[in-house]
């Protein structure tokens, strides 16, 4: 089984003024490779308030893969990659380049993406859109190689070639 952490990134969501519709969406297609989501929250577009909640679901709740949704666009309070990128140790550019150039077929507004991800300690850390339909165009991409990866992580695997 996969642990997953949803971190939805939303002033609005956070105030209880907009219902997250994109944590059903990531909690729906995670189940498809055996992901159970084990921790959620939503927290207003803080930087230090993300990058706590990241810390806290890798350090202290151990999980595999952690999305977030939220705050990957161009506006002032859209601080999610810095978060990401401020606790990260290394990372993964190909799954946020994969989601880009996915996205870029269906509309060229995906080339203002600014997601990351990265791994902190044994934890996967992917930025997502905040739009369900994004959510869902995204994670259809990526999700067959997760599993794969996260062994890696986890050392349950080594060998990524084909033989």
């Amino acid at each position: 089984m996969i642990k997953v952490g949803i971190i939805t990134a939303s002033d609005k969501g956070s105030q209880g003024d907009r219902k997250d519709l994109s944590a059903p969406v990531i909690e729906e297609l995670v189940k498809s490779i055996g992901g159970e989501v084990a921790a959620y929250a939503v927290v207003p577009d803080e930087q230090a308030l993300l990058e706590e909640k990241l810390k806290e679901y890798a350090d202290e709740k151990s999980l595999d893969l952690v999305f977030t949704t939220g705050g990957t666009g161009f506006s002032p309070r859209d601080v999610t990659p810095e978060a990401t990128l401020a606790v990260v140790d290394r990372l993964a550019p190909g799954i946020a380049e994969a989601m880009r150039w996915n996205s870029l077929k269906i509309t060229p507004k995906a080339m203002l993406s600014r997601a990351v991800a990265g791994i902190r300690g044994a934890t996967l850390i992917i930025n997502l859109p905040g739009s369900p339909k994004a959510v869902r165009e995204c994670l259809e991409m990526i999700i067959p190689a997760l599993p794969h990866g996260i062994e890696i992580l986890k050392g349950e695997a080594g060998e990524c070639g084909r033989q």
